[in-house]
């Protein structure tokens, strides 16, 4: 899961979280915990960052790439064709999956992404909610004129996620 992490309204890391926890961890106390903020780059949701030290490596295995067992539920004609794929039913429906991932959001959800991650970061600036209804109206040089007072990482980072097909 891509994230980006903001410290006090500017942008410090992005990318994978095992890439950059370690200099995160550098960071040492923080006077405020709202100071360091990350947010999934798919979703704008909030998401909270493990900066404890690495535990022993886990046994290898599917458990190790975080596959996780789940029910699923479908028509008899379903199994029968994934039955019939190669690799079997799991690794058809991974694939199925990803293949909807890479296709990408839809409009609606990267103006809800754009819209959660705004609520965090300036739900309380001026033209906040002047700014979310330019973000669903798409008038973008409405909202670029709303989010000047706000600092510019933040702007800059509601841009991309809401109109990530055309960063």
């Amino acid at each position: 899961m891509p994230v980006t992490v903001f410290y006090k309204d500017e942008v410090i890391a992005r990318g994978s979280p095992a890439d950059f926890v370690g200099a995160i961890r550098d960071l040492g106390v923080l006077a405020r915990s709202s100071d360091l903020l990350a947010f999934d780059d798919d979703t704008g949701a909030q998401v909270d960052l493990d900066l404890a030290e690495p535990a022993a490596p886990r046994p290898r295995g599917r458990p190790s790439l975080g596959v996780e067992a789940r029910e699923v539920t479908l028509l008899p004609r379903h199994w029968e064709w994934l039955a019939a794929q190669p690799g079997g039913a799991s690794t058809t429906l991974r694939k199925l999956v990803e293949g909807a991932m890479r296709a990408g959001r839809s409009e609606r959800e990267c103006l809800d992404a754009a819209c959660r991650f705004l609520t965090v970061m300036a739900g309380d600036r001026p033209g906040y909610e002047e700014a979310i209804r330019a973000l669903y109206a798409g008038d973008r040089d409405n909202f670029d004129a709303l989010c000047v007072l706000w600092p510019q990482a933040v702007a800059e980072h509601a841009r991309k996620l809401a109109w990530r097909k055309d960063a």
